[in-house]
């Protein structure tokens, strides 16, 4: 895992591997991707071999650009390698920064670049298992119900999400 990602470091953006970035809390760029098909919603449950948050639900697509990757591309590219969608228009809903334990004494300190796809004819994704272990669409009402009853089942980026941010994402 020596993917080096954007981090702030004495107020300079710097390259950073990854786990360090997490290990320190750091300050680094991150994409979210939401899929919406009307009021319903695409998530993914996490794989139980991600190093972080393994089994619990998440937004569409997650993750760290690669060191001078553009917000836009990465998130493109991990739509495809997580669940093999392609040819969807991302539109983005700017940046937002969060802070959230993740456990294991590791902490996502986040400046997120957002983006919203809007189909009208859900696209059918193909998981990679190592990164996805499920799929569903979910209407948002239903979504912030289930995360209510059950907060530990979803990641602490999706919950901070819909509290905190679900007016600027879902607008």
């Amino acid at each position: 895992m020596n993917l080096m990602i954007p981090a702030w470091v004495d107020g300079s953006l710097v390259p950073v591997e990854k786990l360090e970035a997490h290990e320190r809390g750091l300050l680094h760029r991150a994409v979210s991707v939401f899929v919406l098909c009307g009021d319903d919603v695409l998530i993914q449950q996490r794989a139980m071999a991600k190093y972080h948050t393994p089994g619990l639900w998440a937004n569409t697509c997650c993750t760290h650009p690669h060191w001078g990757e553009a917000p836009s591309a990465c998130a493109r590219r991990r739509l495809r390698e997580e669940l093999g969608l392609e040819g969807l228009d991302l539109q983005s809903r700017g940046q937002l920064t969060y802070r959230a334990d993740v456990g294991g004494g590791l902490v996502e300190h986040e400046r997120v670049d957002v983006f919203v796809a809007q189909v009208s004819v859900r696209p059918v994704p193909k998981p990679d298992p190592d990164e996805v272990m499920a799929t569903d669409w979910v209407d948002m009402r239903e979504l912030a119900r289930r995360v209510e009853r059950h907060p530990e089942a979803f990641t602490p980026w999706l919950r901070i999400y819909l509290t905190q941010h679900a007016d600027s994402i879902f607008a």
